[in-house]
């Protein structure tokens, strides 16, 4: 019988420490299952590695050559890995901001990255050149020319404020935002019709456009208006209660997350990244 490497790790690990215990500590394993490992090991190989002195063992002169051949193979494994992920290109991703911060990173980092392949996040408002990304996170009806989608989820926004801003104020109805401050968002006269509620007369909108829903929500935290938001994305700041999301109501679509690939990239990685990244949006659904 043939033993396995990791008993082989064993015994290098005991004859480099002097001992069972200071090897198991390098192990992260018990004394006594490093000590029933060597064993194992002596009796696949039919000889005595350790001479066992009182409470001392000494490798034998066999054990010592087999542990440094096994030292120089764990080296080599160690140095060709090495070689392979520097060989290794990194996968360029890119996504929006408030997607990449609210969603993205949360998950990525659970990501099972095949072989040792780096994930490298580019963060952008604009839509990159299908040449600098091989998976991009983008949002919109989809139809994109020479990409391969991958739908996430809807696009959802409903609105939110800070319960410093609501104060002793009540929002029993869609119409009573007409008495607070809004922060510009192109869906707002669609999210009232989901409501299914004329468009208030006189709305009031800030001076201030922001370019991300990100930098919409610090606003709504701060108490400056009310932000049309994703419930989804910012779920955390619902949850903790500090912002208020005082209506059912949630427009849906019609833009949609969607994963994109180039149409001809055959290589498995970026297909794999797209798939974990569809059930990982299934399964926040």
């Amino acid at each position: 019988m043939r033993p396995s490497l990791e008993s082989l790790r064993v015994l290098e690990a005991c004859v480099s420490a002097g001992s069972f215990a200071r090897a198991a500590e390098r192990l992260f394993l018990t004394p006594a299952a490093v000590s029933l490992r060597i064993r194992t090991l002596e009796a696949e190989l039919g000889q005595p590695l350790f001479i066992r002195a009182g409470r001392r063992v000494v490798p034998t002169a066999a054990a010592s050559v087999l542990a440094n051949r096994v030292r120089e193979a764990l080296t080599g494994i160690g140095e060709a890995l090495a070689e392979f992920q520097a060989a290794t290109p990194p996968l360029r991703l890119t996504a929006p901001p408030t997607f990449a911060s609210r969603w993205l990173a949360p998950r990525l980092a659970r990501y099972p990255t095949p072989g040792a392949s780096v994930i490298e996040v580019d963060v952008s408002t604009e839509t990159r050149d299908t040449g600098a990304f091989d998976v991009a996170i983008r949002t919109g009806r989809g139809g994109w020319a020479g990409l391969e989608e991958y739908r996430l989820g809807p696009v959802e926004v409903t609105p939110m404020l800070s319960p410093s801003l609501l104060g002793t104020r009540t929002l029993a109805a869609p119409e009573a935002l007409a008495d607070f401050e809004l922060l510009p968002h192109p869906d707002w006269e669609q999210w009232f019709k989901e409501a299914q509620c004329a468009t208030p007369q006189g709305l009031r909108f800030l001076a201030v456009d922001y370019p991300t829903h990100e930098l919409d929500a610090n606003a709504a935290l701060a108490g400056v208006g009310v932000a049309l938001l994703s419930p989804s994305l910012f779920r955390p700041l619902l949850t903790e209660g500090r912002l208020i999301a005082p209506f059912p109501y949630v427009l849906s679509g019609p833009a949609w997350h969607f994963a994109l690939i180039r149409a001809n990239d055959a290589r498995q990685a970026p297909r794999q990244l797209c798939a974990w990244l569809c059930e990982q949006a299934g399964e926040a659904a």
